[in-house]
């Protein structure tokens, strides 16, 4: 006997006599999306998601920038008292009052260790790397 002599309904009817043939595959119904459409959905909710990440970390940036400009404001428009800066300063030799504290006439930008000297250490690092640790 060959190969086709093995699968031949007619020779296993010969040894199991009164059972038919046995329907051994499976004929299931299509359902749901075909892969191509699946990994497109994939790829596009990917997309949305970088996408609002990315406008997200816009608009913090654009809040922690607001912020940093509101505190340098008020610090640079609190006036400064010149009674009790002649009191405190009176024995430092040099010191004339009311004059400008800075050696510079130009204006340097404070870093973020400047600005969160006195705040907690975990908000000078989420405003260093905040938005580093989203994507």
């Amino acid at each position: 006997l060959g190969e086709e002599g093995v699968t031949d309904p007619q020779f296993w009817n010969a040894f199991f006599p009164g059972y038919g043939p046995i329907n051994y595959k499976q004929h299931l119904p299509h359902w749901g999306f075909s892969g191509y459409s699946l990994f497109a959905i994939g790829i596009g909710s990917l997309l949305l998601g970088y996408y609002n990440l990315v406008k997200w970390n816009r608009e913090r940036r654009r809040l922690q920038i607001e912020d940093m400009e509101t505190r340098i404001s008020v610090s640079l428009s609190a006036s400064r008292n010149l009674e009790e800066e002649a009191k405190i300063m009176k024995d430092v030799p040099g010191w004339k009052v009311g004059e400008s504290i800075f050696h510079t006439d130009g204006w340097v930008p404070l870093t973020s260790d400047e600005l969160y000297y006195l705040r907690p250490l975990s908000e000078l690092h989420s405003q260093k790397f905040g938005l580093q640790w989203y994507v």
